[in-house]
């Protein structure tokens, strides 16, 4: 009846029935977990959906205390995983702050962040001022509308009639209308 193949297999799990008893208590304590193992895990952090955009043909109007201060147009704008910064193509910006006369900028690319207010403008800028005729041009310009001051971190040449101005950096402040320049300036009369 045993030498039978069929009739071994069947004896293998009743023998394990049977002896488990003597083998299963010591299996058990060899497999427990040891060392102060701590099964707290850190509840999983809600990720916020991104809404990443890109839109063509763009007007944006940036206001203070409920007066239109820019108004920033830009061929292409787009989010790049960050839904607090705006990133800008082709900007044409114009300061309408002022009562005496708007300030126009070009550049090739920009950066808006939503939440600092802050805009950031690279690539070939340019600033005119059309009724005195002055033209500034520079790589970067950062506006920050907290302290409204335009901000030129590197080099910079203003071009007015009679008057030609080189500058390593630039701070303009929209409030007193005045500029200070740094880094080895040079004007030529």
């Amino acid at each position: 009846m045993i030498s039978q193949p069929r009739n071994l297999l069947w004896l293998l799990p009743v023998l394990l029935f049977v002896t488990s008893p003597l083998w299963q208590p010591p299996l058990a304590a060899f497999l427990a977990p040891r060392g102060g193992f701590n099964v707290k895990l850190p509840p999983p952090q809600e990720e916020t959906p991104t809404q990443n955009f890109i839109l063509d043909t763009v007007a944006i109007t940036l206001t203070t205390n409920g007066r239109e201060e820019w108004q920033i147009d830009a061929s292409r704008a787009y989010t790049q995983g960050n839904d607090h910064e705006i990133a800008l193509e082709e900007v044409s910006a114009m300061y309408i702050g002022s009562e005496k006369e708007p300030i126009n900028i070009d550049s090739r690319r920009g950066l808006y962040s939503i939440n600092k207010r802050h805009l950031v403008l690279t690539d070939h800028v340019t600033v005119v001022k059309p009724t005195k005729n002055q033209t500034l041009f520079s790589e970067r310009l950062e506006y920050d509308d907290g302290d409204r001051m335009l901000v030129s971190p590197g080099p910079v040449t203003i071009q007015a009639p009679g008057m030609k101005l080189h500058a390593g950096r630039m701070d303009y402040d929209f409030a007193t209308e005045g500029f200070e320049f740094g880094d080895r300036v040079k004007v030529k009369l």
